[in-house]
C-alpha cells in the first residue's frame, strides 16, 4: 500500500467521524462543509437532496423535530465496520453500519453507502446514501416515518 492511499483512508475515517460529531452537536455548517458543493444525499425513504443547501435542510429539519420531544436532546451516532475502497488518489467508496443512541437508549440503526472525492485538496462526500434497517417502536426515528398501510 502506498502512502497516498494510507492518507486517503485516514482522511475518510476522519470525515465520517466529523459528520457524526458535528451533526450530533448541532454544528450543521461544519457538517455541510464535509460535502462537495454538488454532492447528493439520499435517504432511506427515497428522498434525494442535491447540493449543500438542500442537504443542510436534512439536519435543520431533524433538529426542529427533536425540539418537540420531552426530556433532554441527546443524539449520538456511532459508526462501525467502515470498509473503504480507495479507487485512486481522488476517488473512493465506503460502507459502514450506524446506530443512534438517544436519551432513552437505542433509537435506530442502519447503513451508510458513500462515495468520496477530493475537493480543494480535501476529501469530501460526493454521494451519501442512508439505509435505515430498523427503529425502536415509539422512538424518534419511528415517529418520523409515514405509517405503512
Amino acid at each position: 500500500m502506498e502512502l497516498w492511499e494510507l492518507v486517503a483512508r485516514e482522511s475518510i475515517r476522519d470525515l465520517v467521524a466529523r459528520y457524526n460529531a458535528n451533526g450530533d452537536s448541532g454544528r450543521f455548517e461544519q457538517v455541510v462543509e464535509l460535502f462537495a458543493p454538488e454532492a447528493v444525499m439520499e435517504l432511506d425513504d427515497g428522498t434525494v437532496y442535491e447540493g449543500r443547501d438542500e442537504i443542510r435542510t436534512i439536519f435543520t429539519g431533524a433538529a426542529a423535530s427533536l425540539k418537540d420531544r420531552p426530556g433532554p436532546i441527546v443524539l449520538r451516532h456511532h459508526t462501525s465496520t467502515l470498509q473503504i475502497d480507495v479507487e485512486g488518489p481522488t476517488a473512493a467508496r465506503s460502507r459502514c453500519y450506524y446506530h443512534v443512541l438517544m436519551a432513552d437508549g437505542l433509537d435506530h440503526w442502519g447503513r451508510y453507502v458513500d462515495t468520496y472525492g477530493v475537493v480543494d485538496g480535501r476529501w469530501r462526500f460526493t454521494h451519501r446514501r442512508e439505509l435505515l434497517d430498523g427503529a425502536v417502536a415509539g422512538g424518534w426515528a419511528a415517529s418520523q416515518r409515514p405509517e405503512e398501510g
